[in-house]
């Protein structure tokens, strides 16, 4: 009964496909996008919708001002263990004079330092992937992700960033792409929610200008 049931299955299946539905709507271009740029600077929309998704973002004027605003958040927080295994970002912090960045284990670290690859303006996310040199774990294991960005890092909508990312790694695009739009949040239970269950209860955004 099972198999004939499976016979029918396939066979309407392959008379389907010997009848193509046209395409709806055939007028419509694919490289027309729903949303559209703001006339509003990036940084400020980026900041705006990041903070409504309780993301805590900073501007800072330069690499120094960033080092610093690290030192006041780690000594207000009582931070001891930091993260962070970007070669190039813990030099730069170090050089700064922001050497708090010995943490050795993701799993009890206070909090963790990465780059990320792009900011998306109109949604407030961090585009991160597996290519950074943080890879695939570092932005959702501790509690607290501290982010550092540059504004030509910023683009608009979430298709900008993806074709950033297409033209930056060509053929060899990082087996994981995904989006973090503040804390990790959930509502799962009772419809609830509660903030930090499956991530990061905090996500701090540094945003400079390259020098």
């Amino acid at each position: 009964m099972a198999d004939n049931a499976r016979e029918n299955i396939l066979n309407r299946i392959k008379q389907a496909l010997k009848k193509p539905v046209p395409v709806p709507f055939p007028a419509v271009q694919g490289n027309q996008f729903l949303f559209q740029p703001a006339d509003q600077d990036l940084a400020l929309i980026f900041a705006e919708n990041f903070t409504q998704l309780q993301g805590r973002f900073s501007y800072c004027a330069n690499e120094t001002e960033l080092a610093v605003q690290l030192n006041a958040l780690a000594t207000q927080r009582k931070w001891s263990k930091i993260y962070c295994i970007e070669p190039d970002l813990k030099t730069l912090l170090s050089v700064q004079g922001f050497t708090n960045t010995d943490a050795i284990d993701l799993t009890s670290c206070d909090a963790s330092i990465t780059y990320c690859e792009q900011l998306v303006a109109r949604t407030g996310s961090l585009l991160l992937s597996s290519g950074q040199a943080s890879g695939r774990t570092v932005s959702v294991y501790a509690p607290v992700h501290i982010c550092i960005a540059y504004t030509d890092q910023l683009v608009y909508d979430i298709a900008d960033g993806l074709n950033e990312l297409v033209d930056r790694y060509r053929l060899n695009l990082p087996s994981l792409i995904t989006l973090a739009s503040g804390p990790s949040r959930t509502a799962d239970i009772e419809k609830t929610l509660v903030v930090g269950v499956h991530g990061p209860k905090e996500v701090f955004c540094f945003l400079l200008d390259r020098q």
